[in-house]
């Protein structure tokens, strides 16, 4: 009798696309540091698979329109940082782009991003940070301070580790799931993935 072997389904490698949006970093007058630190972030935090597809590109909305649909409809990324290009002034385009080219507009990324960042700086107020769908792509704008990333991401902790208020990362792998992703995992030390019980998958 020929013994059967069960095999588990392999987690599909996530692809995440980094956008670098800078008129000074694309014309190489400084050192970009957006794309490093969500690179190191994601290194990090997530436990599944994934590879990155990077983009440092000037703050042109044509430009951003273009790299956001290629990154979305050509390579096929489930999620899309960007990174840089989200305040008041006359060449910040970031947000504008994102929500010229979506299908589904998610604000609640952006009011808790905002909310993250007033418990640090007051000029939060001024972000105008978007998270929209596109296909089966989510896209986020994120702020362009590596500590400010960090910060969005992860939320804000207490003195003893406790999350005081979530960040936006927790929401991202059940979002990804609803619209048709890979299975993103993160170690639960840096941010714990919130998922209904019907939507954990059994290890």
């Amino acid at each position: 009798m020929t013994q059967m072997t069960l095999e588990l389904p392999t987690t599909e490698e996530a692809v995440i696309g980094l956008v670098s949006i800078s008129d000074r970093a694309a014309s190489g007058a400084y050192e970009d540091k957006g794309i490093p630190a969500l690179a190191a972030w994601l290194d990090a935090a997530l436990t599944s698979p994934w590879r990155q597809e990077v983009r440092l590109i000037p703050d042109d909305q044509a430009t951003i329109e273009r790299t956001l649909v290629e990154l979305c409809d050509t390579v096929g990324c489930d999620l899309v940082l960007t990174t840089g290009g989200t305040g008041p002034a006359p060449r910040d385009v970031t947000p504008e782009a994102t929500l010229a080219v979506a299908d589904k507009l998610m604000p609640g990324f952006g009011e808790q991003m905002r909310q993250v960042s007033l418990h640090f700086v007051p000029t939060a107020i001024l972000s105008r940070q978007v998270g929209v769908i596109r296909g089966k792509s989510l896209i986020l704008n994120l702020p362009g301070q590596p500590k400010s990333i960090k910060e969005t991401l992860e939320g804000v902790k207490d003195a003893d580790g406790k999350q005081v208020v979530p960040g936006i990362f927790a929401a991202v792998p059940y979002c990804i799931d609803l619209i048709g992703g890979p299975y993103l995992e993160t170690d639960e030390a840096m941010v714990k993935a919130f998922r209904p019980k019907s939507a954990v998958r059994q290890k």
